[in-house]
């Protein structure tokens, strides 16, 4: 295989990459090694992060394997944790091992897994139709070739505590300005003064990538330009890491979220220890089993210093291993999974944010997940973290500079961190 420069972009933005034509393509991958065609039949495996469903992906394979004989999937399930989930899948590939089938990619690992030729390029032509989003769609190709098609996308919203407002009488908050008197409200009240305020993933992991990443994008900063520039040492980008910074040094942001992961926020949120929580839509499911909606409801993330909240676009794509023995049931697979039925099964028992535009419309939808038009909008205005080759690199980086400084607050300036963040971004294209 010919050797791949040390980083290799596809668009920064997905909105921006929805413009970019994509080439027609057959059932062959085309790759370094020769065409890929969809043979083989039998069992295959399916590997994803942890399921946080209480089994409802396993519910969902066994209806596959009941009217498949011979073909049955296999669920894997990897760490919670998405670094630890990169790991697991990069150590298997990189080996060319065929325990893993089709696997589930965090969106910005697929320009990782394309270059290195880890999966291969998938008939784009059997898997498209118009109601897939189109930004989301645009997450599985690398250099115009399509590698790995959405399953379920992302954005995050708001979770509130409505019982919470409701006693304080306070309405539900628009901008950032109003979230900190909320939590100031809410505070005042017998039983509540130390409740957390807004909370987030601000672990050392991905999640304070994405959690970062969107207070510098709200504030007009970045990361990289379409020509693959560093441009993160900005004033807009420090002004946005200042927000940051400010939040948890006035209190706002608990200094506990420094430890929190997704589910650390929700078991926060649920006990009543949190009044916001910015988080995946997969937690409405839960938090309406713990709760009921009664006690909490979904926002739309405010506005900061009158600039509209810029979310992260997540989401997990499906791919299928080079070493797949199996590929034609691979295939198979992917189809049925991407499904209308699979991707309604998805949000009906596990909130997961479908990739069909007309089931945010749905009515019967729409009467059980009122939050369907709010979730839209956040992926329409979502912004995509930087998809690199090796991303891995990219978002240790961003990890690494900014951590330290909202775990200090006031130990370093947002414009020193940020020009240090950028000397350090620079140092990878080499």
């Amino acid at each position: 295989m010919t050797p791949l420069p040390r980083r290799q972009f596809i668009q920064g933005s997905a909105l921006a990459a929805a413009l970019a034509s994509m080439a027609a393509c057959s059932t062959s991958s085309g790759n370094d090694d020769g065409p890929v065609t969809f043979e083989g039949t039998g069992p295959i495996t399916w590997v994803q992060g942890k399921d946080n469903s209480a089994g409802k992906v396993q519910a969902r394979i066994d209806e596959w394997n009941k009217t498949n004989p011979g073909e049955e999937v296999k669920l894997i399930e990897l760490s919670a944790e998405a670094d630890q989930q990169r790991t697991a899948l990069v150590n298997a590939v990189r080996i060319n091992s065929n325990a893993y089938d089709v696997v589930s990619l965090d969106n910005v690992w697929v320009s990782e897994f394309a270059a290195n030729r880890w999966v291969v390029e998938l008939p784009q032509d059997e898997l498209k139709n118009d109601d897939i989003l189109e930004p989301v769609w645009q997450t599985g190709v690398y250099k115009d070739k399509f590698f790995a098609v959405p399953f379920h996308t992302d954005a995050p919203v708001m979770f509130y505590r409505k019982d919470f407002l409701a006693e304080a009488g306070v309405a539900v908050p628009t901008t950032w300005e109003e979230v900190k008197a909320a939590i100031d409200a809410v505070r005042a009240l017998p039983g509540h003064e130390n409740i957390g305020g807004f909370g987030g993933q601000f672990a050392k992991y991905e999640g304070l990538t994405c959690c970062a990443s969107e207070f510098i994008h709200t504030a007009g900063g970045g990361f990289y330009d379409p020509d693959n520039q560093v441009i993160v040492d900005s004033a807009e980008s420090v002004t946005g890491l200042q927000w940051l910074i400010d939040g948890f040094s006035q209190g706002y942001i608990p200094k506990e979220s420094l430890e929190w992961k997704e589910e650390d926020g929700r078991n926060a949120f649920e006990k009543g220890d949190l009044l916001f929580y910015r988080q995946w839509p997969y937690q409405y499911a839960n938090s309406k089993d713990a709760l009921g909606t009664e006690k909490f409801d979904v926002a739309a993330l405010p506005s900061i210093d009158g600039k509209a909240f810029v979310p992260t676009l997540g989401g997990h794509n499906c791919a299928i291993t080079k070493a797949s023995k199996n590929k034609a049931t691979a295939l198979k697979f992917v189809k049925w999974w991407i499904s209308e039925d699979s991707e309604r099964y998805q949000l009906e028992t596990q909130t997961l944010a479908p990739i069909l535009g007309s089931l945010y419309e749905d009515a019967d939808l729409l009467q059980k997940f009122p939050y369907l038009p709010i979730l839209k909008k956040s992926l329409e205005n979502a912004r995509s973290r930087p998809q690199a080759v090796f991303y891995g690199d990219v978002t240790a980086k961003i990890q690494d500079s900014i951590y330290p400084a909202i775990q200090q607050p006031g130990s370093r300036s947002s414009q020193d961190v940020i020009t240090a963040l950028s000397n350090e971004l620079k140092k990878l294209e080499g």
